[in-house]
């Protein structure tokens, strides 16, 4: 036996003990952990709320909790800790290193005075990583000896579930923004222990769901997502993560109304972000066009003043994916001016191929010829990697069909497609706002091609599990290849995926033709 197998073993022994103890804190909505410490009394329950916020990534409120319990309890070290935590954010790759030490410093002025307040040795050893984590070097160093110290914290308390689960969140930091498959993968296994046995955690839970969220392994976080949004009802980001396994599986309706859940009740208020672009993509595999184009309105006038640039960068990914979905080539939203001053080179290059698709599409071949030179200039800023050179490769892929060079379009396109499928691993609505397989299968069904054509869809579904217009074109291709077997199953997602009535897309009968190759 491995040691990473007996120490999951230990952990699910652990885990079933400690879920079978009293429990110490079910703080309301959020969910059931046990975390003894050496607070007052009357720091309990706002420490606790902390880590449960903490554990749903809900870091302001937490923060708040955790000052709380400060005031309750001024020495109480781990009410400190917790707020520190708050200023880190290890799957999104962010940390505010100067907010963190400032808090710490209000414990007190140096490492070696706050590991003297201290109470307990356990409790040591989170502010001891804590330390290490907003210490001297590099961000990714700083994580690396993080993570070191969190698993020595895990392994010397076994039945401390709470140091399994900030571990396994502490691996998921590692890749700096960047998927790395096997630390997902012991990070999963190690969340997926504490889960097992204390299925009440949100940090198992959630931790599970962020391990398993990309097409490949999204089956082994179902579980989790089911449960997740039910044990912490009260965190809008549970209610949103559930939908990180639901897009990965192609589950629109499970997709649709976690975000709608996680956005709230107040329609009207919906601002560009995270959750309403999810909402977006959901409502566009449904073939909901009239829903998406109003929540992309919504979100245009929530845009606040002045506008933040996350929220700028959402709405110019929202218009894109809508333009290259719904094939609605001449909606007014293409006349929007967005301001993208300072957005990133991925948001800027899905606004550009999405407005240079819809130009060519109305016959504008000057306005599609500028949106090309635009996705040129988002490439070579980039160092010609990631996103902007696979759109860029597919517009001009475009134009060169438009001109009759058959070709040199298939071979761009092959060529975008090799550059996606070497992307690592991701969750969410793609950046490649139009995939490469998909694009190329419309392309060689259109050039009468059907047979390869359907490989080319085949291939986006494994990318895109049951996205519309990869099912659709996969029924096409099929059909004309004379493969009565796999139009029937295309059609029988598809009818899973539309709502009764039809899919609300422009000739998506079984005789019409719809997106960018119609």
């Amino acid at each position: 036996m491995t040691p990473i197998s007996r120490r999951i073993i230990g952990l699910l022994v652990a885990a079933a003990a400690f879920h079978a103890a009293p429990l110490g804190a079910q703080a309301s909505r959020l969910g059931t952990i046990r975390f003894p410490n050496s607070g007052a009394k009357a720091a309990q329950e706002p420490f606790l709320r902390g880590v449960l916020l903490l554990h749903s990534f809900e870091y302001s409120d937490a923060a708040a909790s955790f000052r709380e319990a400060q005031r309750a309890d001024p020495g109480f070290a781990l009410a400190y800790w917790g707020e520190a935590m708050t200023h880190t954010h290890p799957v999104w790759n962010e940390q505010d290193l100067e907010a963190a030490r400032a808090v710490l410093a209000r414990l007190a002025p140096s490492a070696d005075a706050r590991k003297a307040r201290v109470r307990a040795p356990r409790e040591g050893g989170y502010l001891e990583a804590a330390e290490i984590l907003y210490g001297e070097g590099p961000k990714a160093r700083r994580d690396t000896l993080y993570s070191q110290a969190m698993e020595r914290l895990a392994a010397a308390n076994p039945r401390d579930l709470e140091a399994q689960t900030f571990h396994a969140l502490s691996l998921l930091g590692l890749s700096q923004g960047v998927r790395n498959v096997p630390t997902y993968m012991r990070a999963g296994a190690i969340a997926s222990a504490v889960f097992d046995g204390s299925p009440d955690h949100p940090g198992a839970a959630h931790y599970v769901i962020h391990a398993f969220d990309d097409a490949v392994h999204a089956p082994l976080g179902l579980r989790a997502a089911g449960a997740y949004s039910k044990i912490a009802p009260g965190a809008d980001h549970a209610q949103h993560m559930t939908s990180h396994i639901f897009l990965g599986l192609g589950m629109w309706n499970e997709t649709v109304a976690a975000n709608e859940t996680a956005l709230g009740p107040a329609r009207g208020t919906w601002p560009p972000g995270h959750y309403s672009a999810w909402l977006g993509y959901g409502l566009l595999q449904q073939g909901r066009l009239a829903e998406a184009r109003k929540l992309l309105e919504t979100a245009r006038s929530n845009l606040g003043s002045p506008a933040r640039t996350p929220r700028r960068a959402y709405l110019a990914s929202m218009r894109a994916h809508y333009l290259v979905n719904s094939g609605r080539w001449d909606d007014p939203v293409t006349r929007w001016r967005l301001d993208l001053n300072g957005v990133d080179a991925t948001a800027q290059s899905l606004d550009a191929f999405g407005l240079g698709l819809a130009a060519l599409r109305r016959g504008e071949r000057a306005e599609a010829q500028r949106c090309l030179g635009a996705l040129v200039g988002w490439g070579r800023s980039g160092g010609g990697a990631g996103v902007p050179p696979i759109l860029e490769k597919e517009l001009r892929a475009l134009l060169h069909l438009a001109d009759g060079r058959e070709d040199e379009s298939v071979a761009l396109l092959r060529e975008a497609g090799v550059l996606e499928d070497a992307l690592v691993l991701e969750y969410g609505p793609p950046d490649v706002v139009k995939p490469s397989h998909e694009l190329l299968g419309e392309v060689l069904l259109q050039l009468g091609r059907p047979a390869e054509a359907q490989r080319e869809f085949a291939r986006a579904l494994e990318l895109s599990p049951r996205r519309a217009l990869s099912l659709l074109g996969l029924a096409r291709a099929a059909a004309s290849a004379g493969d009565r077997q796999t139009v029937e199953r295309a059609y029988a997602d598809l009818r899973g995926v539309w709502p009764p009535g039809g899919s609300g897309f422009a000739g998506a009968g079984r005789g019409g033709r719809t997106g960018v190759a119609g």
